[in-house]
């Protein structure tokens, strides 16, 4: 579980930049000013949450495998594929109903947080 969730924080975390760079590079001049930083808004989440991946990686080493820690790295993934994913899709292409995507995407990062609290909550012993 260790090894899968480092893997996936760091592709997230990589994805991150280029996705990052891509819009500062090649995207700035062909959208407008507000989609533009609704890419960004989908950047700096992206970015954030791969980082919580990580973290939550590194957790798992010094405490071990559990079923919240597992709950908690799978939501923030999810969360990361659905509510940047869809800010992406909807600042390059102008659908607004995507927008509607964005939400579940949303609640997927605040029960991932809330899963790694729960766990360490129940903890007896600090990192």
């Amino acid at each position: 579980m260790q090894r899968k969730l480092m893997a996936w924080g760091a592709l997230l975390a990589m994805l991150a930049v280029g996705i990052g760079a891509f819009g500062a590079h090649l995207l700035k001049s062909r959208i407008t000013e507000d989609y533009m930083k609704v890419y960004e808004t989908g950047v700096q989440y992206h970015m954030i949450h791969a980082l919580g991946v990580i973290l939550i990686a590194l957790i798992v080493g010094q405490w071990g495998e559990s079923t919240r820690l597992r709950w908690a790295g799978r939501l923030l993934i999810a969360g990361t594929i659905l509510f940047s994913g869809s800010l992406y899709v909807l600042s390059i292409s102008g659908i607004k109903v995507l927008g509607a995507i964005t939400p579940i995407g949303g609640v997927c990062f605040i029960m991932g947080w809330l899963f790694l609290a729960l766990e360490a909550f129940s903890r007896k012993t600090t990192l």
